[in-house]
């Protein structure tokens, strides 16, 4: 009996660690995965590249072209399906801002806002579905 006892706690104290690692370690890949998108568009808007030239080169290495508001209903809609909690910053960015356009780089949304020059201003980078 106290062989069974010590086997089950060594096997529930290994599993238990092995939970908080995985854990960890998940945790650790999502900040670095949304850390790496953030950084990149930063950069991107540093630049002030045209939105013909962002949209094109998006598209060129796999990231399409999701959604293109013209109005508020297209943007709220688009905030709706691909903004997930941050709906509210990418309405607010949008209508202030002349253009939106949404692309999916891989479980990624990035949301791109443009001057009424076509020069890229601002982001918001959206994580999951």
């Amino acid at each position: 009996m106290k062989r069974a006892v010590i086997v089950l706690g060594a096997l529930t104290g290994t599993g238990l660690m092995l939970w908080a690692v995985l854990l960890l370690g998940s945790w650790g890949y999502e900040i670095r995965r949304l850390s790496y998108h953030q950084a990149r568009l930063q950069r991107l808007v540093e630049r002030q590249p045209r939105l013909d030239v962002v949209t094109v080169a998006l598209e060129e290495e796999g990231s399409p072209l999701v959604a293109a508001p013209r109005d508020e209903q297209a943007l709220r809609e688009a905030a709706a399906r691909w903004g997930g909690g941050r709906r509210d910053e990418i309405l607010q960015k949008g209508l202030r801002w002349s253009a939106t356009r949404a692309h999916r780089a891989g479980d990624v949304t990035y949301f791109l806002y443009y001057d009424t020059s076509g020069v890229l201003k601002d982001y918001t980078c959206v994580a999951g579905p």
